[in-house]
């Protein structure tokens, strides 16, 4: 009984087989045929191994949605030298509800203006980086991707020699503000808190000339500092020779929430319109002479993330590519060989119309 069973199932099992069978005795083989078979196992091989590595690899995703964190602080991280000392500048933040940020968590250090071979070096290339940046945008994709595996760090500070005039004044450090629209700003004097409002109180000095506010912004960055992500002002240089020049810096800063295979930090990109002039009252432009970032915060918020093909994709576009290269190269097959069928019927019989006139 059970050897009947057997039996049964396997008829059975037959009788469901669907796919065509074609006797060995009606299969031409032919050198054309094995070549084509050749070229669609290469070519076969070819495309599985490139969807192979499509597979591997992983693409950023941008989505937007409106930022409902507003009680929040905002840290920004700032690193700038300008070329003046120390005790005739002051920096400080006044955002938009009039509230005063003072500058004691920031660090006035004496150093050269000049910065060191390596600096500069560091710059041309940091550069090159941001003008890629600005027209490849999937350039950041990569450099999120690839530099995220490092860890936070803050600003290396510079090293000068004892032997450097040390007639600039590095002013570095983190403040934390509200998540509104403000204003920090370097400027002559130091900040203090009046009765009638924000000044900054400046020192008696003779020598007009030191007022140069020639200066190089070396870090600037709003939120976590994140390793991979290049900054727009970072190693930007800005000098002059005119005594009153004003700096200003627009800058719009996005909130960003970014999730990938290693990390899942909350950042802030900002974009940023630069703008300069001489105060002169004798030509009508007015105005404190200084250095002005105003930031303001996007409504909106930016969450990249990290994707990666599915294994269900990859299997089935990986069937796709294997059956329809099957079937793709069968209809050319066939269509060549029909035309080539064609083409040496009307050479033979051109051949035999040629030998029946030679023989009347």
């Amino acid at each position: 009984m059970r050897r009947l069973s057997r039996r049964n199932t396997l008829n059975l099992v037959k009788e469901l087989d669907a796919f065509p069978k074609v006797p060995e005795s009606y299969v031409e083989t032919s050198a054309f045929g094995g070549t084509v078979s050749l070229v669609v196992f290469i070519l076969m091989a070819l495309l599985t191994i490139s969807e192979f590595f499509v597979y591997q690899d992983s693409w950023m995703k941008y989505e937007y949605e409106v930022d409902t964190d507003f009680t929040s602080k905002l840290k920004i991280r700032i690193d700038i030298t300008v070329a003046m000392k120390c005790e005739r500048v002051g920096a400080d933040v006044l955002d938009i509800a009039g509230t005063v940020v003072a500058s004691k968590e920031l660090k006035y250090d004496p150093v050269s203006f000049e910065p060191s071979p390596q600096k500069k070096i560091w710059y041309q290339i940091l550069h090159q980086i941001q003008n890629r940046v600005n027209e490849e945008r999937s350039l950041q994709d990569v450099l999120f991707k690839s530099a995220l595996k490092g860890q936070f760090s803050d600003p290396v500070p510079q090293n000068d020699s004892a032997s450097e005039s040390k007639s600039a004044c590095r002013i570095h450090g983190k403040i934390y503000v509200n998540k509104v629209a403000g204003n920090f700003h370097i400027t002559l004097g130091k900040p203090i808190d009046t009765v009638r409002g924000h000044a900054h109180f400046v020192p008696l000095i003779k020598n007009e000339a030191a007022f140069n506010f020639s200066h190089r912004i070396d870090h600037l960055s709003f939120g976590n500092d994140v390793p991979g992500h290049i900054n727009p002002l970072d190693g930007t240089e800005k000098i002059t020779l005119e005594q009153n020049m004003m700096f200003q810096y627009f800058i719009t800063v996005v909130p960003t929430k970014l999730h990938t295979s290693n990390v899942s930090v909350n950042m802030h990109q900002f974009s940023v319109t630069e703008r300069e002039r001489v105060v002169s009252k004798e030509k009508g432009s007015h105005g404190v002479n200084g250095i002005f970032i105003k930031y303001k915060l996007s409504p909106l918020m930016v969450r990249v993330r990290e994707e990666h093909m599915p294994i269900f994709m990859f299997l089935v576009r990986l069937c796709g590519i294997i059956g329809g290269i099957f079937s793709t190269s069968g209809l050319l097959h066939k269509l060549i060989g029909y035309l080539v069928d064609i083409i040496c019927c009307r050479i033979r019989l051109g051949a035999d119309q040629a030998k029946e006139v030679l023989a009347d």
